[in-house]
C-alpha cells in the first residue's frame, strides 16, 4: 500500500506540474565565481542578513515565484550572500574580510558591492566579467522584480532609459496555481 500511495504521488506531481514549484537555485559566492570562469553569466546576488523581516519577505513572496526562479535559474548565477558571513573571500584579487562592529558587523565585499550604504535586502546585478552593474536596495515585489531582471539580463539597460523600459515592459504570463480543494 505505501508503494502503491508513492507511485500516485509522483504521477500526480508529474500531471500537475503546477503544484510542484519551481525554486532558486542559490550558488555560494565561490560557486558562483567558479561556475562564471567555465560558462560566462550574469550574477545576481541577492545581499541579506539573517534579522532582516524584510529579507524574509523577498524570500517568500518574490524569489518564490515560478516565474522569478525560472528566469534567475536559467539566465544568472543566483547567489545568496549574508552580509554578516565570516568567512574571507576573494574578488577581483582582492581580499574581503568580517568586521566586527558593535555585537555584530558587516563583511567588507557587502560593503563593497552595496557602495557603502549597507542596506537590506539589496539585489546586486554584475556583469559575465564579474563587474558590477549596480545594487538595488529595498524589497521588490515579484512584478516589480522580473521588469528589474529581465532589464539586466537582456541588455536593455545598455540602450533603453528605465521610464521607457518599465512603460513598454510586458510581463510573463503567470499560470495560476489551482487552489486545493478542502472537500468542501
Amino acid at each position: 500500500m505505501y508503494k502503491l500511495l508513492i507511485v500516485f504521488s509522483f504521477i500526480c506531481l508529474a500531471a500537475f506540474p503546477s503544484f510542484s514549484q519551481k525554486k532558486v537555485n542559490w550558488l555560494t559566492w565561490e560557486q558562483a565565481m567558479e561556475m562564471n570562469q567555465e560558462e560566462q553569466r550574469k550574477i545576481v546576488v541577492d545581499i541579506y542578513t539573517d534579522w532582516c523581516s524584510w529579507c524574509k519577505k523577498m524570500d517568500k513572496y518574490t524569489f518564490e515565484a515560478d516565474n522569478i526562479a525560472n528566469y534567475l535559474n536559467d539566465n544568472y548565477y543566483p547567489v545568496k550572500f549574508d552580509a554578516e558571513r565570516k568567512e574571507t573571500i576573494i574578488y577581483n584579487g582582492k581580499e574581503y574580510k568580517f568586521i566586527k562592529r558593535g555585537k555584530n558587523g558587516y563583511h567588507e565585499l557587502a560593503a563593497e558591492l552595496l557602495k557603502g550604504k549597507l542596506s537590506f535586502p539589496t539585489v546586486v546585478f554584475l556583469d559575465e566579467n564579474s563587474k558590477l552593474i549596480q545594487p538595488i536596495p529595498g524589497y521588490q515585489d515579484s512584478k516589480t522584480f522580473e521588469m528589474i531582471i529581465k532589464y539586466f539580463a537582456e541588455d536593455y539597460f545598455k540602450k533603453v532609459p528605465w521610464p521607457k523600459y518599465t512603460r513598454d515592459f510586458k510581463p510573463s504570463p503567470i499560470i495560476e496555481t489551482p487552489v486545493k480543494n478542502n472537500g468542501n
